[in-house]
């Protein structure tokens, strides 16, 4: 079993809101209120993307300028509710021992493409543009340089898993001695190329994503963020085990049979000493694409069978590419936080309810549904394209 690796304090940001209590108490309800229409980034399209308005992020301090992009607002409003957190752990261990590991896949993309156009129109880039804001380093560095952190510094793109990874990798930091504590998570905003590109792979549903339904039509588009404080501490909520995998099959779609998906599951059982039945919840990477849902369902049913509870974060707030490993990852990691005398409320799964009889009956969460016990373990599944998986399982610690 691993040591004792501590998610020791999460700050986020989504269409759901800017602070967990929002967050959660939405999330619960099944709110979709978050998706709206975005022409603006999808070439007078109207599919519904769950985005957050500007004047909810905070500024990128005039020092930092040249990292000035949403990507970098979204993880400075995640910190913000940490971040005295995170200084007493840099205080207490010193700025070289404290690292950061950012997971993104877009960065500041949606500000090089206004670049890029300032550019072919009138011959040069937009004077505030900064190579910075592109750069997928930039995720990690803007937060270093913030801080003031001499630890390590690094940025993970492996697509949809790279916010799971990141937390992967920030355990990793730790049991290796190199830090004692990791500012840890993932950044992703909304912009043209990822628009763009999910629309000619047609994957991008006309509506709000359907995910596990007869009827679902592709993923909707998300963006946020999400930042733990991974320590050693042996108290809280701790992540257990991580299990990863790079199944190769294509470089957009997924191993139909879910071979990938479910040797990450193993792996992270394997990795937290747990079995199947010890789970008691398992957040789905659950895209609403034909393909996933489908590959998925096989992978979940091998693994942990069809009774375990399980849902979908996806329709409440989008697909955050890069960050939708942190942000469901967080979920998990409220829904711990908000037991009440060992009952354990669980994320509603939403979507039409029509159940498509091709895929493996799985139990999919109702509203309101929740489930009681002395122990709860949590899994969460980030499945990325080129088969870049990651399954991460968190509970509490023991007494």
């Amino acid at each position: 079993m691993a040591a004792p690796c501590s998610l020791a304090a999460l700050g986020m940001v989504n269409a759901l809101g800017t602070d967990r209590e929002t967050i959660w108490r939405r999330a619960l309800a099944g709110d979709q209120s978050g998706f709206r229409p975005r022409p603006e980034l999808s070439a007078g399209r109207s599919e519904p993307m769950a985005a957050i308005d500007d004047d909810a992020l905070p500024r990128i301090p005039v020092a930092l300028a040249r990292y000035a992009c949403r990507n970098n607002a979204f993880s400075l409003a995640a910190l913000e509710p940490i971040e005295d957190a995170v200084r007493d752990a840099i205080r207490a261990v010193g700025a070289g021992r404290v690292g950061v590991v950012m997971g993104t896949s877009t960065s500041g993309s949606r500000e090089c493409e206004a670049a890029i156009l300032h550019e072919y129109q009138h011959g040069s880039l937009l004077p505030e543009f900064c190579y910075e804001q592109l750069e997928l380093g930039g995720a990690a560095g803007f937060l270093a340089e913030l801080l003031d952190l001499r630890g390590p510094a690094l940025s993970i793109s492996t697509a949809c898993s790279s916010g799971a990874r990141a937390l992967a990798s920030a355990r990793s930091l730790l049991a290796l001695g190199l830090c004692d504590a990791v500012l840890a998570g993932g950044a992703d905003s909304l912009c043209g190329l990822t628009s763009h590109g999910f629309a000619s792979l047609k994957a991008v549903a006309p509506g709000i994503t359907n995910p596990f339904s007869a009827n679902r039509e592709g993923l909707s588009l998300g963006e946020g963020a999400a930042l733990f404080l991974v320590t050693r501490e042996t108290s809280g909520i701790q992540l257990l085990g991580v299990g990863e995998s790079s199944e190769a099959h294509h470089i957009s779609s997924p191993d139909p049979e879910g071979g990938g998906a479910a040797a990450s599951m193993r792996g992270a059982l394997a990795d937290a000493g747990l079995s199947p039945d010890d789970v008691t919840y398992l957040s789905l990477h659950g895209t609403g694409t034909r393909l996933n849902d489908s590959m998925e369902s096989r992978a979940v049913a091998a693994v942990l069978g069809t009774a375990t509870p399980c849902s979908s974060a996806k329709p409440l707030v989008g697909h955050c590419l890069g960050a939708a490993g942190a942000i469901e990852l967080g979920l998990c990691w409220m829904a711990l936080e908000a037991r009440n005398g060992g009952e354990l409320a669980l994320l509603p799964h939403v979507y039409d309810g029509v159940a498509d009889p091709e895929l493996a009956p799985l139990h999919l969460v109702s509203a309101g549904e929740s489930v009681s016990g002395d122990a709860a373990v949590l899994m969460t599944n980030s499945f990325g394209f080129g088969g870049n998986n990651c399954s991460l399982v968190l509970g509490e610690a023991k007494p």
